[in-house]
């Protein structure tokens, strides 16, 4: 036996046509069967709604509820198909009061899949179409039938070394089911740059294409480079000797050592450049260069001859003086 509308909605007989519609709104949209998949009391509940809402929200046939004039399921009280004078035409027939179907009402159609129903309501309806309209279009479908979604993109991270940035290389990346994807690092990838692997996201909703995998890139910071835009600097150790006299000396660089000549009479934190040394041209960038700092550094054990060297040396000058 259907059940009082306005109890079934929660409203009030002094409700407004707006509190029914509200409340209408929002117990179809916490009772759909999109989102009760296969559930028999969530699609109960949400005929229960649907047919309350047929009359509440139709100006007429809640007068004439109200009047007692049609009972909770809208039929006339005290309705006989076989009685005399009966009209088949008067607005719906006996034939219409099958399982799940109220006149006017909420129906459901045969069909295999769950979300495939469908509504209907009277022409007094109360903006129910628009409703369902709404609320469908939340779903991503339209009268009733869930339409093909894509799955969600998911994102995860990796770390590259200076040379695999520069080079490319191959990651193996775990992903959130399980899976690992190997990932190919383009030669010239930058710090924070995006690499999309196309549907290898979250399985897509009714038919729909699986999402995408993003791969974030961080660089990993090197022993002893450091990035400049393309550009890399290196601070370079030198001796006493190296710097006094100069001298040709072995420096590291990403595609392999190279002889670096020193001036004599270099101080420590003097910059020298080897052109094209720093990150190699890729697509529309240029080569950046190495910037090579040189750091006086002194033996980490005394050593006592340069101790006597020291004590004898009787050079004059202010190393400070631009300090004052």
């Amino acid at each position: 036996m259907a059940r009082d509308p306005y109890t079934v909605l929660g409203v009030s007989k002094k409700a407004t046509e707006a509190d029914i519609k509200k409340a209408f709104r929002n117990l179809a949209k916490k009772h759909h069967p999109d989102t009760h998949a296969n559930d028999p009391k969530a699609l109960k509940t949400f005929q229960e709604i649907s047919g309350a809402y047929d009359i509440l929200g139709d100006k007429e046939k809640r007068a004439q509820f109200d009047r007692g004039e049609i009972d909770e399921s809208g039929a006339p009280r005290g309705f006989n198909p076989g009685a005399q004078g009966f009209n088949q035409g008067a607005g719906f027939n006996p034939g219409d009061f099958e399982k799940g179907f109220r006149p006017g009402g909420f129906r459901r159609k045969t069909s295999t899949s769950q979300n495939d129903f469908e509504y209907s309501f009277g022409s007094g309806g109360g903006g129910a179409e628009d409703i369902f309209a709404d609320i469908l279009g939340g779903f991503g479908g339209g009268r009733g039938r869930a339409q093909p979604a894509k799955g969600e993109d998911q994102q995860f991270s990796t770390s590259v070394t200076l040379e695999e940035s520069v080079q490319g290389g191959t990651r193996r990346v775990p992903l959130a089911d399980g899976r690992q994807v190997e990932v190919k690092i383009p030669p010239g990838v930058k710090d924070g740059q995006q690499i999309r692997l196309r549907g290898q996201g979250a399985p897509g909703e009714h038919g729909g294409p699986a999402g995408d995998v993003l791969i974030t890139v961080a660089i990993a910071p090197h022993a002893y480079f450091v990035r400049d835009g393309r550009n890399l600097r290196l601070d370079l150790p030198v001796t006493l000797k190296e710097a006094v006299l100069g001298g040709k000396i072995p420096v590291p660089t990403l595609s392999g050592t190279v002889t670096l000549t020193i001036p004599p009479n270099s101080n420590s934190g003097s910059t020298l450049r080897l052109k094209g040394k720093g990150l190699a041209e890729s697509g529309k960038d240029p080569a950046g260069d190495l910037y090579v700092k040189l750091v006086v550094t002194l033996p980490e054990t005394p050593d006592a001859k340069l101790e006597a060297f020291a004590k004898s040396w009787t050079a004059e000058y202010d190393p400070r003086a631009k300090l004052r």
